[in-house]
């Protein structure tokens, strides 16, 4: 029902920036939050930010204070900017959505795009 399309990761050297974004299509029918996951191989996936429909936004330890989430409703779009990169942060970084549908909230997920830090 609800299409999840990421794009912008890439190769970084560490100490840079990368700014990624997720296009939603298909048939929201009460926008909840949106979110960015990420997982490296053999870990776990981990919750990095979340914003909510109002704009509310949470992060995670690890990327508070570097990452920035943001959103453009009318685009159904949700970005995450990434500042002061480092190896760590290196992992498939995946893009979610919370639509309430009826009786519960379901979660749609997109494939993911890579982001590489160098050293």
């Amino acid at each position: 029902q609800v299409r999840l399309v990421e794009s912008g990761g890439g190769v970084v050297q560490a100490g840079g920036s990368l700014r990624l974004s997720c296009a939603a299509s298909g048939r929201i029918e009460s926008l909840v939050a949106m979110a960015w996951y990420r997982q490296a191989p053999g870990l776990q996936r981990d919750k990095v930010a979340r914003i909510t429909a109002y704009g509310n936004t949470v992060y995670s330890d690890a990327v508070k204070g570097r990452f920035t989430i943001s959103r453009d409703i009318a685009k159904n779009t949700v970005y995450l900017q990434m500042n002061s990169l480092n190896s760590e942060d290196t992992a498939v970084y995946v893009c979610s959505l919370e639509d309430f549908r009826g009786t519960s909230v379901q979660t749609y997920w997109g494939q993911g795009t890579q982001v590489t830090v160098s050293s």
